[in-house]
C-alpha cells in the first residue's frame, strides 16, 4: 500500500461514534497512520443540535437495562471497558466538565453542545488523526492486502482494517441518511430493518389529545409488542397538536414502529395515575366522596393533574356527577379513562424528528469483545449502524462512546500487529 490515501485504520463516518473509534485506535497504537472520512463538510451536526443545542453528553447512570436489548453481552462488555466514568473522565481532560440535570442527564457545564464537538475534534487532530470531510464512501471492497474504499468523487482510500460508524438514518440533514447500511452488506452483513426511535407520535383527530396541545404531565405508558412482555415507561407527556411527545412518547415510540415493521401492532394505552393501579385508585376516589361528597370528579382530578386534563378526561369518561352521587358504573368508566386510555397512534413524526434508529446490523453479527465483523476479517462496526437504540436521555451517545472505544481500540491493535 503505497498509495498517499493509505491508512492503517480508517474509519467510515465521523460523527460521534466515528470521531471517536479514532481517537480510541489513535490512542491504541500511538504513531498508527488513521484517518476518518465523512461526507459532510462540516463535520458533527448531529452533535450540534442534540439535546437542545446543548448536548446530553450520557447519563449518570447507564446499564444494559437502559436499550431494548438488555441481555446483549455485547452492551456489557462496551459499558464495562468503556462507561459513564471514562466519559467524564475524557470530556473533563479536554476542558469539557459535566454537570448533571434532571432523570441523571449529564451536559456539558458550558451549555453548548460546540464544546463537546470542539473537544472530539481537538483529541483526535491531536492524536495525529487525519480528518477528510466532503468524502462519501460509496464503495468499500475487501481483498488480500486489506481494504480499498471509493468515494463519490472518485478518491480511493486504502486501510489494513476499518470501522465503519455510519450511524443510521435519524436526522438525515444531519448526514445520517443509512448509506452505510449498503456497504455493511457488501461485506457479507445482514440488516434488521431501520425504524425510526424516539420519535414524536401521531394520534387520530379524536385523539384524547384533542384540546390538550402544550400541557405537559407525568403519566404511564404502556405499549404491548406483539409475542413479548407488556413495556412500562413511567415519564413526562407532553401533548401536541398532532399527537403526542416528551419522553414517555418518544421511549414507546420504537416498539410501534417495530411492530408495524414487522406487519404486527403494539397497541399503546395511558395512565394519567402512574402511580396508582386499579384498586388503589378506585379506594382514592371512594375515599374522597366521603370526604368531599359535593365535588365533581373533574375538580378531584385537577389536583393531580393539569385543570384541562382533568376536565377532558372527566368529560370523555361521562363522569360528570358529584362524587358521592356518582354511580359504579360511572365510576368504573372513570377510572378506566384515567388509567388505560387506549392511544390511536396512526404514525410517527418520520426520520426527520426520530433522534435515533432501531435496527441495522445484528449484533450476532460482530463479536462481543471487540465488536469485530464476523463475516468479515478487519472489519469493526460502532455506533447507530449496529443494532443497538437505549431509551432518551443520553444512553445513546454511551453507546457511541462505548462501542466506538471497543472497535477502534480493537482495530488499532489488529492494525498495529499486522505492521
Amino acid at each position: 500500500m503505497s498509495d498517499a490515501s493509505d491508512a492503517e485504520v480508517l474509519v467510515v463516518g465521523a460523527g460521534a461514534a466515528g470521531l471517536f473509534a479514532a481517537i480510541a485506535a489513535a490512542r491504541e497504537a500511538p504513531g498508527l497512520r488513521v484517518a476518518a472520512l465523512d461526507g459532510a463538510r462540516t463535520l458533527g451536526a448531529k452533535i450540534l443540535v442534540s439535546g437542545g443545542g446543548r448536548c446530553n453528553v450520557t447519563n449518570a447512570r447507564v446499564t444494559p437495562a437502559d436499550f431494548w436489548r438488555p441481555a446483549s453481552g455485547h452492551l456489557r462488555h462496551a459499558l464495562g471497558a468503556f462507561g459513564v466514568e471514562a466519559t467524564r473522565s475524557f470530556f473533563a481532560g479536554r476542558g469539557v466538565p459535566l454537570h448533571q440535570e434532571e432523570e441523571g442527564k449529564l451536559f456539558p457545564d458550558s451549555g453548548r453542545a460546540r464544546s463537546v464537538l470542539d473537544a472530539l475534534l481537538g483529541e483526535a487532530r491531536e492524536r495525529g488523526v487525519a480528518l477528510h470531510v466532503g468524502q462519501r464512501v460509496v464503495a468499500l471492497d475487501r481483498d488480500a492486502g486489506g481494504f480499498r474504499a471509493t468515494t463519490a468523487g472518485g478518491a480511493c482510500f486504502a486501510s489494513r482494517t476499518v470501522v465503519l460508524a455510519t450511524g443510521g438514518r435519524s436526522l438525515p440533514k444531519s448526514g445520517s441518511d443509512g448509506g452505510g447500511y449498503a456497504l455493511a452488506r457488501g461485506l457479507g452483513h445482514s440488516l434488521i430493518e431501520p425504524v425510526p426511535a424516539l420519535e414524536p407520535l401521531l394520534l387520530a383527530e379524536e385523539g384524547p389529545h384533542a384540546g390538550l396541545s402544550g400541557l405537559a404531565l407525568a403519566v404511564e405508558l404502556t405499549a404491548r409488542p406483539p409475542g413479548a412482555a407488556i413495556v412500562r415507561v413511567r415519564r413526562p407527556l407532553l401533548f401536541t397538536h398532532f399527537g403526542i411527545s416528551g419522553p414517555a412518547a418518544l421511549d414507546v415510540s420504537r416498539f410501534w414502529r417495530r411492530a408495524r415493521a414487522e406487519g404486527a401492532d403494539a397497541p399503546i394505552a395511558l395512565s394519567l395515575l402512574p402511580d396508582l393501579d386499579f384498586g388503589r385508585a378506585e379506594s382514592w376516589l371512594l375515599d374522597e366522596a366521603r370526604r368531599r361528597p359535593r365535588a365533581r370528579p373533574a375538580a378531584l382530578l385537577a389536583t393531580r393533574m393539569p385543570e384541562r386534563v382533568a376536565l377532558a378526561f372527566a368529560a370523555r369518561s361521562g363522569a360528570t356527577a358529584p362524587l358521592a352521587r356518582l354511580a359504579r358504573e360511572s365510576r368504573r368508566a372513570l377510572l378506566h379513562a384515567l388509567l388505560a386510555t387506549p392511544l390511536p397512534v396512526v404514525g410517527g413524526r418520520g426520520w426527520n424528528h426520530a433522534e435515533v434508529t432501531s435496527g441495522g446490523v445484528p449484533l450476532s453479527e460482530v463479536e462481543a469483545p471487540t465488536l469485530r465483523s464476523r463475516t468479515c476479517p478487519g472489519l469493526y462496526l460502532a455506533g447507530e449502524i449496529l443494532d443497538v437504540d437505549g431509551r432518551l436521555g443520553g444512553f445513546n451517545f454511551q453507546w457511541a462512546w462505548s462501542s466506538a472505544f471497543l472497535a477502534g481500540r480493537a482495530a488499532g491493535r489488529e492494525a498495529a500487529a499486522g505492521g
